[in-house]
């Protein structure tokens, strides 16, 4: 299949403006960090809400996967070019270099194979965002340590045995598989509950969300 010509260079802004309450805090950070007029497509997309802003507020062209019927039906609603499908299958569909952006918010840790997403968005992307709850958190530790049971994520009320089943990782742990890959990470940002912090050590101590900014090393 032949490739798309790489769009034009967007470069990544530097936002330190206040997160707006229109979307979810870490959908918020995702959106900020994405350019106007880029190239969208949005993995696990659920009910839109980020395309939906992305196409409003930014025109971006958007595409959207999401995979339950309840998550399709509410983007048919607002009228987003949305596919379901399921991620564990790949994005075959899709050449190399179709979007600037490829977005993953809050489902790799749902994922049997992140090793393959993450390699599939930067082959069909110039850039990756992935944002995930930290189960690094001190909180998850601390809890952890004194009941001796599997912590929900702080950002992620669900428990270990509900479906769909979740595997926790850490930032750290992300950092690690980034550099294990050969994936270059080009910017971060972090959440302590629905408040953008700004932490250049201890990271995987202090935020309960970790939003990524990835591209080919």
């Amino acid at each position: 299949m032949r490739s798309h010509q790489p769009g034009p260079e967007y470069p990544i802004p530097n936002t330190q403006y206040p997160i707006s309450q229109s979307l979810r805090p870490d959908l918020q950070l995702v959106a900020d960090l994405i350019p106007a007029r880029s190239r969208v497509l949005d993995l696990g997309c659920g009910d839109g809400a980020l395309l939906a802003y992305l196409i409003e507020q930014k025109g971006v062209k958007g595409r959207g996967i999401e995979l339950s019927e309840k998550g399709m039906l509410a983007c048919v609603r607002r009228g987003l070019s949305v596919r379901q499908g399921n991620l564990q299958e790949g994005l075959a569909d899709y050449p190399d270099n179709s979007f600037d952006y490829v977005v993953l918010s809050q489902t790799l840790s749902f994922l049997d194979d992140p090793q393959m997403i993450l390699h599939e968005m930067l082959r069909v992307g110039r850039y990756a965002i992935v944002s995930f709850p930290n189960w690094g958190h001190w909180r998850s530790r601390l809890y952890l340590l004194i009941t001796g049971r599997m912590p929900k994520a702080p950002e992620l009320p669900q428990h270990w045995y509900d479906v769909p089943r979740w595997q926790a990782f850490t930032v750290t742990d992300f950092v690690r598989l980034c550099r294990r890959l050969q994936i270059h990470i080009r910017e971060e940002r972090y959440l302590a509950g629905s408040r953008q912090v700004h932490i250049r050590r201890y990271k995987n101590l202090l935020s309960t969300t970790a939003v990524f900014v990835l591209e080919k090393n």
